[in-house]
C-alpha cells in the first residue's frame, strides 16, 4: 500500500477538520531526509527471504487476523544464536521509507551488526478502532493499551513460529522491537512490562499521548526502578499536535524521564513530521546504536 493510499484510508475515520489539517501539514514530502547506501540494494550482498504467513490470534485477541512476514537473512541457519528486532505496523517498514531489509542485508554483510532477523507483524484486522476517531481494526488496543497484553502475544503466539526457522536468542539485548507513532508507543510499553524479552526499544514519532494511556508511559519510567532496556526513540518539530496530545512535546517528556532513571537512551529531534522519512534516513546509524556491544562473530553451528 502506498504512503497516498495509507493517508487516504486514515482519513476516512471520523476526524475533525481542525485535526485532519494537523495530520496533513505532518506529511513530511518536503524535508531533505533521505535513505543511504546502506538501505538500497548493494552488489555483492546477498539477499534473504522474507516470508508472509497469516496469522489468527488464540490467546491474546482471540479470533484476531493479521499478515505478518517473518525474514531470514543469508545464513541464518548458520549461526547458532540469532537476534531478533520485531517491528509493528510490519509492512511499513520493509517499503520503500525504511528498506529494513536491506539495512540488515548490508550491516550483517559487512559485520557491523550480529545476524539478525525480523519479524513484520501487521495489526489487526477487526477491532474497536481509535477513541474519538473511530474506525473498525485492532491497531489501537494493542498498541496503546499500556498492559502487556501485545508483548504476551507476540511472545507466547508469535515467537514460536520464529524458533521454528531460526536458533533465536535467550539473551533480551538482543531483542529489539520497534514501532511508528501508536507502534513506537507500544515497543516501549511491550519492553517496559517484558524486559525478560525485550531489551532494546526503537521507536519513531511515538504516539505517548492520551490515547488509551500511552501518556501515562513516562511518569512510569519515572516511577519505577530501572529496568534493563536501551531505548531509541526520534520524532521532529513538524509531528503532530492533535486532540491527544503533542509527539514532540511527549517525546521530550520521555527523553526527560529516560534521563532521570539514567536509562541507556538516545533522542533524535529533527525537523521533519509524522512520517517513516527521518526514521528510515538514520536507520542504520540507529541499528548499530542499539546492537553497538552485540558480538558480530558468532560462530557458526558446527556440521
Amino acid at each position: 500500500m502506498s504512503e497516498e493510499e495509507e493517508w487516504a484510508l486514515f482519513f476516512q475515520l471520523d476526524i475533525s477538520g481542525q485535526d485532519k489539517a494537523v495530520y496533513v501539514r505532518s506529511w513530511d514530502r518536503t524535508s531533505d531526509y533521505s535513505l543511504s547506501p546502506d538501505s538500497l540494494p548493494q552488489e555483492g550482498v546477498p539477499a534473504g527471504q522474507l516470508l508472509k504467513f497469516r496469522w489468527t490470534s488464540h490467546l491474546v485477541y482471540p479470533g484476531v487476523e493479521r499478515d505478518v512476514w517473518l525474514y531470514l537473512p543469508h545464513g541464518v541457519d548458520e549461526h547458532d544464536t540469532v537476534n531478533l528486532i520485531v517491528f509493528q505496523d510490519g509492512s511499513s517498514y520493509f517499503g520503500f521509507q525504511v528498506n529494513a531489509t536491506h539495512v540488515l542485508d548490508n550491516l550483517i554483510h559487512r559485520g557491523e551488526i550480529p545476524m539478525t532477523a525480523a519479524l513484520f507483524v501487521n495489526p489487526g484486522e477487526t477491532g474497536p478502532g481509535y477513541p474519538f476517531y473511530g474506525g473498525d481494526d485492532n491497531r489501537s488496543i494493542e498498541y496503546d493499551s499500556v498492559n502487556g497484553d501485545y508483548a504476551r502475544f507476540v511472545v507466547e503466539e508469535l515467537l514460536p513460529v520464529v524458533r521454528t526457522r531460526v536458533n533465536l536468542t535467550d539473551d533480551p539485548a538482543g531483542r529489539a522491537i520497534c514501532g511508528m507513532s501508536s507502534g513506537g508507543a507500544c515497543a516501549l510499553t511491550a519492553a517496559f512490562h517484558r524486559p525478560q524479552d525485550f531489551g532494546v526499544v526503537i521507536s519513531h514519532c511515538g504516539s505517548f499521548i492520551a490515547i488509551r494511556g500511552a501518556n501515562q508511559l513516562p511518569a512510569m519510567i519515572r516511577q519505577t526502578p530501572r529496568k534493563p532496556i536501551r531505548v531509541w526513540h526520534q520524532t521532529g518539530s513538524r509531528d503532530v499536535d492533535a486532540i491527544f496530545g503533542s509527539i514532540p512535546l511527549a517525546n521530550q517528556d520521555l527523553a526527560s524521564a529516560l534521563a532521570y532513571r539514567r536509562y541507556d537512551s538516545k533522542f533524535e529531534f529533527g525537523n521533519g513530521g509524522h512520517s517513516l522519512r527521518h526514521a528510515g534516513a538514520v536507520f542504520p546509524e540507529t541499528l548499530r546504536w542499539v546492537f553497538r556491544d552485540q558480538p558480530v562473530d558468532q560462530a557458526p553451528i558446527s556440521r
